[in-house]
């Protein structure tokens, strides 16, 4: 397993093991216990999955160390505010257990988010949080960001697949020194992703299947990825993919595939803009 070094110097898992849409505690804990067994390092749950304590118990009877596992989540648009920001991070250490978190996300750059950032910088600096980052963040709105506060966000965790590539947001941030983390790198099934022609021939050549390349693409541009499964034998394939490297003609054919937009979210509705805030978690 590779590892990225964030701005700070800390370094991450370059692939980790995603919970979004596992709320039971039954179910997450097992999927978290089993990700860990497999090899996964990295955990990446939030305030708004409803998951915080199946992971924290999870990775607390997995017997491995606490600095064996990275574990990120993220403040909900509810306490984008400094006051509310502070608090939040205070309740999701209580949910997982746990004494400090290893990044800390914006899970939306909504309401106030430039106070709710500040309240992010003060845990970074308390030593409550290792790394800060933002979630969700288009190009515009990371340089927005970046050219505001004190201490830029150190990653943006925000929506990268074959379908959905988003150049220009990998070019600002690497502009600004922020690491790119992948939210549905597999474009959560769409577009027949997992027997997809272009991804399953490529793959034929390395002895890989469609989904296994589409991780790869996203590793060689440098981005980090979170994929999700319940099931431990996807486990163990979405981490089988660093034995091989997509060349040059590889990554031509599947850059040829991006739609240049999402069919996942639309930030740019001002009706999903008002659901995001009007969701309470």
């Amino acid at each position: 397993m590779e590892e990225l070094t964030l701005r700070n110097g800390v370094k991450m898992p370059m692939e980790g093991f995603g919970v979004y849409q596992v709320p039971d505690y039954a179910v997450c804990k097992k999927a978290v216990l089993d990700a860990l067994s497999v090899g996964y390092r990295l955990i990446d749950t939030a305030q708004a999955y409803g998951n915080q304590k199946a992971v924290g118990d999870a990775i607390r009877q997995s017997g491995l160390r606490r600095d064996e596992v990275f574990v990120t989540s993220k403040v909900w648009v509810q306490d984008n505010s400094y006051e509310k920001a502070g608090r939040a991070i205070d309740r999701i250490l209580s949910e997982l257990g746990l004494d400090v978190l290893d990044l800390v996300l914006l899970h939306q750059p909504m309401g106030d988010y430039i106070g709710a950032w500040r309240a992010l910088e003060e845990a970074y600096r308390a030593g409550k949080v290792r790394a800060i980052g933002m979630a969700n963040c288009y190009p515009h709105v990371l340089a927005d960001i970046c050219e505001t506060v004190t201490e830029r966000p150190m990653l943006n965790q925000v929506e990268l697949h074959p379908f959905f590539q988003q150049p220009l947001n990998l070019k600002t941030m690497k502009e600004y020194g922020v690491i790119p983390q992948a939210w549905g790198p597999f474009a959560e099934g769409n577009h027949g992703i997992f027997t997809h022609p272009v991804l399953t021939e490529v793959g034929k050549r390395y002895g890989k299947t469609a989904a296994q390349v589409a991780l790869r693409w996203n590793i060689d541009r440098g981005v980090s990825v979170i994929p999700k499964s319940i099931h431990r034998d996807r486990m163990i394939q979405n981490l089988d993919i660093w034995d091989f490297s997509l060349d040059a003609d590889d990554m031509k054919k599947i850059a040829a595939l991006d739609l240049g937009r999402s069919e996942i979210v639309d930030h740019f509705d001002p009706q999903f803009v008002r659901l995001l805030h009007s969701l309470h978690m």
